[in-house]
């Protein structure tokens, strides 16, 4: 990917002469688009500015260093390169984080496959896996929702996570995760194929219209089942709507009040429609075009194997790992990493995957 500073500075220009119209802020809600992509632009530029002076100096201490080898400067200039380097991968990373939603929070939905009991765990590591990834890289992840297995696991989960560019992020996750394991549950210790779906939106804000008509949805209320103690079965705080023309059903029990669930199932509502309309103008896309292109959310996208060896392989970008106890425990770059640059030598972007 070449980074166009020239191109981006011609945007920034474009878009700060808009801000000077006298009518600028007589629709506020573009009027926050576009001052939200000048700052977007304008960070973009400091970066890698940023990078570029430091860079400069890094090649600066080589030349000493190529004159006379000073300890002490050695060990300084080293840990400046490495620094660079980490920081380079980070903004290319954001370059490639240019679609419609890629900015928005992530919802992500579990549902356990074929498997049994075995399947459910499955599914409740998953959830797992993506908790701490967002934990660990200064997301918060809020459990929407989540209903218990039978035996073991969950029978599905609704995962909220929120920051920047989560959804950007986490849209290569969408599809089905497969496990091969030495199975807990088998007393015969045999080995075990499972499969979980893991399905993932961009929370939709309100630079994005979803049109719902009252009349279609019923809303309900009732007791939670979930965690937070005692209080949270005295009241009925949980919420579940029923959108009636799709068959859409979303619940939300994390919430002690019963209007804060009522308005974190509404935005689930509102993304699920915002995928299934997305999925229909795919689909339409692909027939006036010609394309036959593969658009279904269970094509399965990764194996976790824990057993007779130890791998996770994406299918898609053939990019892999050994350590399968760090990626289960939400070292997932890599393979966020590898999908977003295979995407892009397609030549796509974000735009238009929702739910893919």
């Amino acid at each position: 990917m070449v980074f166009d500073l020239p191109q981006l500075q011609k945007e920034l220009t474009e878009l700060e002469s808009q801000t000077a119209a006298a009518d600028f802020w007589s629709d506020p809600q573009h009027a926050a688009q576009i001052n939200g992509r000048i700052a977007e632009l304008s960070d973009r530029k400091k970066d890698f500015e940023s990078l570029s002076k430091r860079l400069g100096d890094v090649q600066a201490a080589l030349s000493l260093l190529g004159e006379e080898d000073d300890k002490e400067l050695h060990g300084q200039t080293e840990k400046d390169l490495m620094g660079v380097e980490l920081d380079t991968l980070a903004f290319e990373r954001e370059l490639y984080l240019t679609g419609p939603y890629d900015h928005m929070n992530a919802i992500l939905d579990f549902h356990p496959g074929a498997g049994g009991t075995e399947a459910h765990d499955w599914a409740s590591m998953l959830l797992r896996m993506y908790t701490r990834y967002a934990e660990t890289h200064g997301f918060k992840a809020n459990l929407v929702d989540v209903q218990v297995g039978e035996e073991a696991g969950i029978s599905s989960a609704t995962l909220e996570i929120r920051g920047k560019d989560a959804y950007g992020r986490m849209r290569s996750e969408s599809g089905v995760h497969r496990l091969v394991r030495i199975s807990p549950f088998d007393a015969s210790h045999s080995r075990h194929t499972s499969f979980a779906s893991v399905n993932v939106l961009p929370e939709i804000d309100n630079t994005v219209k979803v049109d719902i008509n009252p009349a279609d949805i019923t809303i309900e209320t009732y007791r939670s089942s979930g965690a937070g103690g005692q209080n949270v079965n005295k009241t009925e705080s949980a919420v579940r709507i029923i959108h009636h023309p799709s068959g859409i059903v979303v619940t939300c029990q994390v919430e002690r009040s019963q209007m804060q669930n009522k308005e974190l199932a509404m935005n689930m509502l509102k993304a699920r429609l915002f995928q299934l309309e997305e999925k229909k103008r795919q689909e339409k896309m692909a027939q006036i075009n010609g394309v036959k292109k593969d658009i279904e959310w269970g094509s399965q996208i990764r194996s976790y194997v824990f057993q007779p060896y130890t791998l996770v392989k994406d299918h898609r970008t053939d990019y892999s790992e050994t350590d399968v106890e760090a990626v289960m425990d939400g070292r997932l770059d890599g393979f966020i990493d590898a999908y977003l640059k295979w995407q892009f030598s397609k030549g796509e972007s974000g735009d238009g995957n929702a739910g893919k």
